[in-house]
């Protein structure tokens, strides 16, 4: 009966295997949606419930409310900017096109004077300014090897479009059902963690809002302020442009190379007036926002360190796509929270041992003195 009882356990725990691998051979293509749409619940599960509240305690209206607000933010803009990037594409195409015609102008005499690169820009600008057929043919030909990058980049968004729309969807069924999912997952922890469920969850829930709000908040905002300012200066594109200010918004000090870009664009085309503009509304509203709401939004909850931030960003795109941009970051930083809660609890558990007190120091033995008896 022994033997016929372990065969049967083997049997059973071999089925649960094949029945794990199974199920997430089957979510594997939406395991970056269920994970966002989670990341997503969780961040606005405060504004979730205040829709419940004044609903009546109606869930499904209150979750359908949440889902049309999140595609607003997370789905419209996406979806907006792939269908009017085949415009901003020719647009851009047009405007390279023509400037590989007409050739470069001479350097500007400003140029010369950017600090530690404006030499080497003047001679470089210079040396293509001087030789337009040569100029025309590297632009050429960068135009042909680029329309298929251009085309993959297109798909890529397209992509992230679609697993943004399923995330929202998915997260329609948590706003719902939130409760007892969250019950069930406290449940599954606690007999891994013991009793320390609720603060490890609290860790988690901590450094997912440092994350959201601190890093994606302002790299929305700065995105939103971009594109008004893109707008008020005329650049060309400017939805597409905030759009990539926002993807860039996830790096620190990463936003400059895009309003720095239209600065520069906007003295070639000899408005100097709205160049110091966007140069001014850069540094101080759009770079000003990283520089003061980050930092404020970060330590409410959680300190990550850059690099942290920046292979999140990386190694997210890799590993999930498009969806990773923003998931990547948010489980670095949970996996960097939970590592220092464990090192800080193992410290906690390691008894200090109390310095060993100084030996006793002996009292110095005084020869006796002897008495008339000792004498005699």
């Amino acid at each position: 009966m022994n033997t016929v009882n372990r065969i049967e356990q083997i049997a059973g725990i071999v089925a649960a295997a094949l029945l794990v691998v199974g199920c997430f051979v089957v979510l594997r293509p939406f395991i970056s949606a269920l994970l966002w749409a989670a990341v997503v619940c969780y961040s606005t599960w405060g504004a979730y419930l205040w829709f419940e509240r004044i609903m009546g305690g109606r869930q499904t209206l209150a979750a359908l409310t949440m889902v049309l607000l999140v595609s607003l933010v997370l789905v419209v803009p996406f979806a907006v900017v792939g269908l009017s990037l085949a415009e901003n594409l020719s647009q851009i195409m047009a405007v390279v096109a023509d400037l590989a015609r007409e050739g470069l102008p001479q350097p500007a005499g400003w140029v010369g004077g950017i600090p530690f690169v404006g030499s080497v820009t003047e001679q470089y600008w210079q040396h293509w300014a001087d030789d337009p057929e040569r100029f025309a043919a590297l632009v050429k030909s960068w135009l042909t090897e680029s329309k298929g990058w251009i085309l993959h980049r297109g798909f890529v968004l397209g992509e992230g479009v679609l697993q943004m729309s399923l995330s929202v969807l998915i997260s329609f069924f948590f706003y719902r059902d939130g409760e007892g999912v969250v019950n069930r997952i406290s449940d599954g922890i606690k007999r891994i963690a013991g009793d320390r469920t609720q603060h490890l969850l609290a860790v988690v829930g901590s450094t997912i809002r440092g994350v959201v709000y601190g890093i994606l908040g302002t790299a929305f905002v700065q995105g939103v302020l971009a594109t008004i300012g893109f707008y008020i200066v005329g650049a060309p594109s400017p939805l597409l442009l905030g759009l990539i200010t926002f993807f860039l918004g996830l790096i620190p000090a990463a936003p400059p190379l895009i309003w720095g870009a239209v600065a520069v664009w906007m003295l070639y085309r000899g408005s100097v007036g709205w160049a110091i503009f966007i140069g001014l509304y850069g540094f101080f509203i759009i770079s000003g926002v990283d520089n003061v709401l980050r930092p404020y939004l970060i330590s409410r909850e959680s300190k990550l360190p850059f690099i942290l931030v920046l292979l999140g960003v990386l190694g997210g795109v890799l590993a999930f796509g498009f969806i990773g941009l923003f998931l990547g970051p948010v489980l670095l930083a949970v996996g960097y929270s939970l590592v220092e809660e464990w090192s800080g609890a193992r410290k906690a558990a390691v008894p200090e041992i109390p310095p060993a007190p100084p030996a006793p120091v002996a009292a110095p033995v005084t020869p006796a003195t002897p008495t008339p008896d000792d004498r005699t």
